[in-house]
């Protein structure tokens, strides 16, 4: 598993490939910050997308930032990143890998003092919360978001929470998933609960139970829904609360808003909060069986429905979905459910040893009427990102809005970001630590 590689990680092995398009898409240019539209400009200039033609401009800027900085540069992506990035991030000698290791990296490697992240910003933040005082941490795009996160604000969340907490008091734990602010880790460390990803929930999970602590799950119903399967609970005793895309936070928790009213939240052992990955609910069941019944093994990511969980051949982390995908013996065949971007490059690389690989949606059956669908967000990081956080870091110019630190809230839209100053960043460090480290030292006892 990626979470037990240390100091760095090791390379997912992906190359670029001459005269294969680098960036599927490009960004408008009113969606670059002012100090990146040079780049940008110069960028969208080039007569195509090659690696013949984008990497000689990228070396412009990339190499005299690696040189400048040395081995105190530690470069990170997201296995979930546009292959572009994933490809190109690797090509300059920084590391891809999933969450759990990503926010690992800042704390194992202390010699690293200047990182920087092309992911989403609640990666980068786990990094900055785990990192050490003279340890800098850069996201290339500050607007580069999840939409399971966004439906998971804190200002959603703790209204709901200050209910619950105030109902049960020391009894109830909340369980927050990596995919989550600071704010939301903090508020995690504040009950005496943890953090959990998608390879290790059912480690946390379990820990909580052994506790006899009621569980509020934030954000993602479907991993916590999973999870709970998976440990064998009474999935009759999980309540789920309303849509926060429809309802937000703003509402009380009573016998109109909650399905099977109070008494079912008595009841229950584990309450999920509303929000999903807008990725991965798409995948069912029924296209699970579509690939079987054609002889392909298919496996999906926890973040998928409870029913394509249930009847896929295995499911599991980014970590371990490459980790079947690259181990697979030649003439395999294998269906996987989770990110586009993803997919892509993992059946890039399995085909070169004779494995033939296909994202679970992507059926050609027009009854279905879906396709593989990479994330949006992420995908807001290209190479102009990435060549300009590096000049202007260079250059002792890095926008501030790029510098992130533990408590940041950055809407992903307008960019606009909200910044924790003084005894309240320090309460959320130690509190988002605090859960962030019980983690990892749950992960690690279960190992």
């Amino acid at each position: 598993m990626a979470h037990s590689q240390s100091p760095l990680l090791p390379t997912s092995g992906i190359e670029l490939e001459p005269g294969m398009p680098v960036c599927q898409t490009d960004l408008p240019l009113d969606w670059y910050q002012s100090e990146f539209r040079p780049y940008a400009e110069e960028y969208l200039a080039l007569p195509d997308r090659t690696p013949e033609t984008v990497l000689p401009w990228l070396d412009r800027y990339v190499r005299p930032a690696l040189d400048h900085f040395g081995d105190s540069l530690l470069l990170l992506a997201h296995f979930y990143m546009g292959g572009e990035i994933v490809k190109l991030v690797e090509r300059y000698g920084g590391a891809i890998a999933d969450s759990y290791a990503l926010a690992l990296q800042a704390a194992r490697n202390p010699g690293k003092k200047v990182i920087v992240e092309s992911a989403v910003h609640f990666m980068a933040e786990a990094v900055a919360i785990l990192a050490h005082d003279d340890q800098q941490v850069w996201i290339t795009n500050p607007k580069a978001g999840c939409t399971m996160e966004m439906l998971a604000k804190d200002h959603m969340v703790y209204p709901v929470a200050d209910q619950l907490i105030e109902r049960y008091g020391d009894d109830l734990l909340v369980i927050a998933y990596m995919n989550t602010s600071g704010r939301l880790k903090a508020l995690a460390g504040s009950t005496g609960g943890a953090v959990c990803t998608s390879s290790n929930a059912h480690l946390v999970v379990d820990w909580a139970r052994q506790q006899g602590k009621k569980i509020l799950f934030v954000p993602d119903q479907h991993l916590g829904r999973n999870t709970a399967w998976k440990l064998g609970m009474d999935l009759e005793r999980l309540v789920t609360l309303p849509n926060p895309q429809i309802y937000g936070g703003g509402y009380s928790l009573d016998d109109g808003t909650i399905a099977g009213g109070i008494p079912a939240l008595d009841r229950a052992e584990m309450i999920l909060w509303g929000s999903y990955c807008g990725v991965h609910t798409i995948f069912s069941a029924d296209m699970v069986r579509w690939w079987q019944e054609r002889g392909y093994r298919v496996l999906v990511h926890p973040e998928s429905p409870l029913e394509a969980v249930q009847a896929a051949d295995g499911a599991g982390s980014t970590a371990y979905l490459w980790k079947a995908a690259m181990e697979a013996p030649k003439g395999s065949k294998l269906v996987i459910g989770t990110e586009g971007h993803f997919v892509r490059n993992a059946a890039h690389e399995a085909q070169k040893r004779g494995v033939e690989i296909h994202h679970l949606a992507d059926i050609p059956d027009p009854s279905f009427g879906t396709s593989g669908c990479g994330c949006a967000t992420m995908s807001r990081n290209d190479p102009p990102h990435l060549a300009g956080m590096l000049d202007l870091l260079r250059l002792g110019k890095g926008p501030d809005i790029n510098r992130v630190l533990a408590g940041d809230n950055v809407d992903e839209r307008t960019g606009r970001r909200d910044r924790l100053e003084g005894r309240e960043r320090s309460e959320l460090i130690e509190h988002a630590k605090a859960s962030l480290e019980r983690m990892i030292a749950i992960t690690e006892a279960g190992d």
